[in-house]
């Protein structure tokens, strides 16, 4: 079959900027020649910077100046690639991408740190074209506990307001960082569906980055996407591709058909599972899948399709 991708979290963007490599072709875990093989394809490129955990801290003020500069590079890299990229803003961009068979780039943001935790910086990423947001990445901020630090803390007010305008504006919410308290508060302020990009099972393999059973059905009724993560300390012990695999089987099992995607970690992580060096791998799992006789629809669903239903349903403009 031909193997379309979507896929909803990669660091590649800020590990570009860290590196002075380029989208074109690197060493890095993901960049265009090695996705070439892919169509259609889309891509969540996530601006992030660690900026340590101390909210007084000059690194901490300066997340927006880090969003900043990458938003920067990822401008100059849509403009010397125009003949195979494309930015996105909503589903009607990216069906224009697949007929132009250019790959779909959208924004997102991990950790709300990079936006000063302010509500017009929010607005001023939504109009630069930011369609998704992690409310937190591994360090309390003004929104929310993470699942690192303060696991019991859920959503601030400022926190609650925040979803709320993603909501209005029509930005994703991202919960894949967030505090297990902060991702029921979650559940109880949205009205539209919500995703963890890069998260597994926690029956699989017991990580508090994972998703319980409970969670993974919450964001099944909301209508959402969890996106299988390739870092392997997130699979279980010596993963390989069958790890992946079982993942995905586990969330089938609770009727997650339309509910799996894919959320790589790619440049996010420092160890994959073997049989996967980087985006020119990924089709190894689907061809797993296929040789496990499940039906070629319901890859090409958890590799495109339930992602974009969810952009296509919150990401208007």
């Amino acid at each position: 079959m031909n193997i379309p991708y979507f896929d909803a979290h990669c660091d590649t963007l800020s590990a570009m900027f860290n590196t002075e490599q380029a989208l074109e072709e690197n060493n890095l875990h993901v960049d265009l020649k090695r996705g070439a093989h892919y169509v259609p394809r889309a891509q969540f490129f996530a601006m992030f910077a660690d900026l340590g955990s101390n909210r007084r801290s000059n690194s901490f003020k300066n997340g927006t100046k880090k969003f900043q500069l990458q938003l920067q590079l990822l401008t100059g890299t849509l403009l010397k690639n125009r003949a195979s990229l494309a930015l996105c803003r909503g589903a009607l961009d990216l069906i224009r991408a697949e007929k132009e068979r250019k790959t779909g780039v959208f924004l997102s943001v991990e950790g709300a740190e990079l936006l000063n935790c302010d509500l017009w910086y929010l607005e001023m990423a939504h109009r630069a074209g930011v369609r998704m947001l992690g409310l937190t990445w591994n360090y309390q901020n003004a929104l929310s506990g993470s699942h690192a630090q303060h696991p019991e803390m859920g959503l601030t007010a400022l926190g609650k307001e925040f979803v709320l305008r993603c909501e209005e504006l029509g930005i994703i919410v991202d919960v894949s960082h967030l505090s297990p308290r902060g991702f029921w508060d979650v559940t109880e302020v949205l009205e539209i569906p919500f995703v963890a990009s890069h998260s597994n099972s926690a029956k699989i393999w017991n990580h508090s980055r994972n998703l319980t059973n409970a969670q993974f059905l919450a964001i099944k009724r909301a209508r959402g996407v969890c996106g299988i993560n390739l870092y392997a300390d997130f699979l279980g012990e010596n993963p390989d591709i069958d790890t992946v695999i079982a993942h995905i089987e586990h969330f089938l099992s609770l009727g997650g058909e339309k509910c799996i995607a894919i959320g790589a970690d790619f440049d996010g992580c420092d160890r994959l599972p073997a049989g996967i060096e980087g985006v020119q791998d990924v089709h190894k799992i689907a061809e797993r899948l296929l040789q496990k006789n499940f039906p070629e629809a319901l890859i090409y669903d958890i590799f495109y399709n339930n992602l974009k239903r969810v952009v296509g349903e919150i990401c208007v403009t």
